[in-house]
């Protein structure tokens, strides 16, 4: 069985930096893209920043120049560093990766979500 275990989010006062974490483990094999998206209350999930095993990434236009993702294979864990936080960065913040498992099955998983709230 493979899981995603996020880490790292909570209150901060606009301008701040938080840094979040995604951890796998399980039965895995490879992981291939991971990725970190968000939801915000009443709005669509949506992509913040994606990472290739070969380390390639792209991010949302809002996030660029203030979010970094990044990746160690061997430690199966994700990061999102987030500087200059915006109360519009306020959200669920969700990772997922692109995993094969022992079995040879190969799906998305998705972490169970971190809340992040930027605040005064």
């Amino acid at each position: 069985q493979v899981q995603l275990v996020e880490s790292g989010g909570g209150l901060v006062q606009p301008g701040g930096s938080l840094r979040l974490s995604c951890a796998a483990s399980g039965n895995i094999v490879s992981i291939y893209g991971m990725a970190w998206y968000r939801q915000a209350p009443g709005k669509q999930r949506e992509l913040v920043a994606a990472i290739s095993s070969g380390g390639n990434t792209n991010y949302a236009d809002s996030v660029k120049g203030r979010f970094t993702i990044s990746r160690d294979n061997a430690k199966k864990t994700l990061w999102l560093q987030m500087n200059t936080l915006e109360p519009e960065d306020t959200a669920v913040y969700y990772c997922n990766g692109d995993i094969m498992a022992t079995n040879r099955a190969r799906y998305v998983h998705w972490g169970q979500g971190t809340q992040v709230t930027v605040s005064s």
